[in-house]
C-alpha cells in the first residue's frame, strides 16, 4: 500500500514535470525496457522458478545446501544479465527502435530515448539481485523487506524529478539516473533481512549446482508465462508509437492506476500463495493445495470486482485529481481516463493470472503457461491492430484486457487437467458481481462531483464490506478478521 501511494505521488510529480508529450514518451520507453526485463527475468520467471526449487532443497537437504544453490544462482544471474546489459549499451538505438519503432519519425525524440536507455538499462542488474533475495525471503516466510523495495524506487524518482525542475536540468535525464540509483538502494535494503535469517551471499557455491539447472529449466519457458500482462503492455507501446504523440503516456498513466489494486492485492496475494502452494505439494497435500488455490482466487475476485467498478465509475475524477495539472492538460486527462476504462475491464483477470501461473509452476508445469501466453499475445496483437484503427489508444487497452481473460481461461483449464475441478462458481460470487455493478453505477453517479466524489471511496468500501459480511460471504469475514487481527482487535487464532 505504501509503495502504491508513493507511486501515485511519483506519477503526479512526473506528470507535472513532463506532461504527456514526446519527452515523457521517451522516458517511459527507456524505463520500460529494464522494467520489462525485471518482470520477465527477475520478479516474473526467476522468482516463480526459484521458490519451488529453493523450498524443496531446504526441506529435503537443509538450508545450508539451499543457500549454496542461491549463491550459484546469483553468480549466473549476474553473468548473463551483465552480458545483456553490455549489448544493450552498445546497441541502444536499434533496441529503442524495436520497442518504439514510431520514434524513427522524430530524430530528436529518438536521440533522447537512446540516451535514457543507456542510463536506465543497468538497473536490471541490481533489481534482479533484489528479486533473488525476494525469492529467498519469501520462501522463509518474510515478505516485508522485498515489498518495501519499490518504495525506494518511487522516492528516488520523486527526488530526481524535483531536482530536475528546481535545478533547471533535463528532467528525463535526472529521472533516468534516479532509476539507476534506486536499483542500488533496493539491493542494499535486502541485506539486513537476509543476514537476520542467516543468509549470506559470501560462502560456498557450485558453478553447476543441480538446483540452478532445475531453476534454469523451469525459468526458460516461464519468461513468457510469468509476465504475459507486461508483454501485452510492451506490445501496446510498440503499437502506440504509431499513434498521435502522447498515446504512450496516456496508456502508461492509465496502467499505473490499474496497478494500484493489482499491486496492493493481486501481487501481494499471489506472492504469499506461491511458497504456500509449493510447500503443500512438497508434502504431497494435494487436497489442501486445491483448497488454497480456490480460496486465493475467490479472495482476488472479492477485491478486484468492486475495484474494477470503482475505477470505471470514477475514471475521469481520478485522472483529473491525480495528474491534471502543469503540463498534463485537459485533453490528456480525457484521453487517459478513456484508457483507464479499457484497462479496468481486465483487472480481475490481471489479478488472477499470477496466482494461476504460480499454481502451475508449483506443479512444475511450465508448458501450459507458455501456451496460454502465446495465445494471449496473439489475440492482443490482432485485436490491438484492429481496435486502434477505430478508437486509437483506447482500443489497445481493451485488447490487453480481452487477451488477459483468454489467458485466465486457458490457465484454469490447464489446472483442471492436473488436479480436477478446482474452481466452483458459488452463489457468493454472483452476489459479489451484482453488488459490484451497483457500486459502479453509484460511483458513476457521483463522478460529476469532481474531486469530492473521491472522498466517498472509503464510504463505498465500507458499504461493500458491511453488506457482503451481512450476506455471509466468506471472503468478507476472512478479510475483516485479518484487518482486526492486524489492528490488535481480534484473536491470534
Amino acid at each position: 500500500m505504501l509503495s502504491r501511494i508513493l507511486g501515485f505521488i511519483r506519477d503526479l510529480i512526473v506528470a507535472f514535470a513532463l506532461g504527456a508529450g514526446p519527452l515523457a514518451d521517451a522516458f517511459f520507453v527507456a524505463f520500460r525496457l529494464p522494467n520489462l526485463l525485471r518482470r520477465l527475468f527477475a520478479e516474473g520467471s526467476l522468482t516463480m522458478a526459484f521458490v519451488p526449487v529453493f523450498t524443496k532443497i531446504g526441506h529435503d537437504q537443509g538450508m545450508e545446501e539451499a543457500q549454496r544453490m542461491a549463491r550459484s544462482t546469483l553468480f549466473w544471474l549476474l553473468v548473463i544479465l551483465g552480458g545483456i546489459t553490455g549489448l544493450a549499451l552498445i546497441w541502444a538505438r536499434p533496441l529503442t527502435l524495436i520497442i518504439a519503432p514510431g520514434f524513427a519519425q522524430d530524430q530528436a525524440v529518438l536521440d533522447v530515448a537512446v540516451q535514457l536507455v543507456r542510463i536506465c538499462f543497468p538497473y536490471i542488474l541490481f533489481i534482479s539481485a533484489v528479486a533473488l533475495s525476494m525469492g529467498v525471503l519469501n520462501s522463509m516466510g518474510h515478505f516485508l523487506a522485498p515489498a518495501l523495495a519499490p518504495c525506494f524506487l518511487n522516492i528516488s524518482l520523486i527526488l530526481a524529478a524535483l531536482t530536475g525542475v528546481w535545478a533547471g536540468l533535463s528532467v528525463p535525464v535526472c529521472l533516468a539516473w534516479g532509476v539507476l540509483a534506486a536499483g542500488v538502494v533496493q539491493w542494499l535494503i535486502q541485506l539486513p533481512a537476509l543476514h537476520a535469517r542467516g543468509i549470506f551471499w559470501r560462502g560456498k557455491w557450485r558453478l553447476f549446482h543441480p538446483g540452478v539447472k532445475r531453476v534454469a529449466g523451469l525459468m526458460l519457458p516461464t519468461v513468457f508465462g510469468a509476465a504475459v500482462y507486461q508483454l501485452n503492455v510492451a506490445l501496446n507501446t510498440v503499437l502506440a508509437s504509431f499513434l498521435a504523440q502522447g498515446s504512450i503516456s496516456f496508456l502508461y498513466y492509465a496502467d499505473r492506476l490499474v496497478q494500484f489494486p493489482l499491486g496492493v492485492f493481486g501481487l501481494a496475494v499471489s506472492t504469499a500463495a506461491l511458497p504456500s502452494l509449493s510447500f503443500l505439494l512438497a508434502q504431497n497435500r494435494e487436497a489442501e493445495f486445491v483448497d488454497t488455490l480456490h480460496t486465493t482466487v475467490n479472495l482476488l475476485l472479492f477485491i478486484s470486482l468492486p475495484a474494477t467498478a470503482g475505477l470505471i465509475g470514477l475514471n475521469l475524477p481520478l485522472i483529473d485529481v491525480l495528474f491534471g495539472r502543469g503540463a498534463f492538460d485537459a485533453a490528456a486527462v480525457q484521453a487517459t481516463a478513456a484508457a483507464l476504462i479499457g484497462y479496468s475491464l481486465g483487472l480481475p483477470a490481471f489479478c488472477a493470472v499470477r496466482s494461476l501461473v504460480s499454481a502451475l509452476y508449483a506443479l512444475e508445469d511450465t508448458r501450459s503457461p507458455v501456451i496460454a501466453a502465446v495465445v494471449s499475445l496473439g489475440i492482443n496483437l490482432v485485436l490491438g491492430i484492429m481496435l486502434m484503427q477505430v478508437i486509437a489508444h483506447v482500443g489497445l487497452a481493451i485488447a490487453v484486457s480481452l487477451a488477459s481473460w483468454v489467458n485466465v481461461l486457458l490457465l484454469g483449464r490447464a489446472l483442471q487437467l492436473h488436479v480436477g475441478p478446482w474452481f466452483r462458481v458459488q452463489r457468493s460470487l454472483l452476489y459479489i458481481t451484482a453488488f459490484s455493478c451497483i457500486l459502479g453505477l453509484g460511483c458513476s453517479w457521483t463522478a460529476s462531483w469532481g474531486w469530492l466524489s473521491l472522498t466517498a471511496i472509503p464510504v463505498w468500501a465500507g458499504v461493500y464490506l458491511t453488506v457482503t459480511r451481512m450476506m455471509g460471504i466468506p471472503e468478507a469475514g476472512m478479510l475483516l478478521s485479518v484487518l482486526k487481527r492486524k489492528a490488535g482487535l481480534g484473536s491470534n487464532e
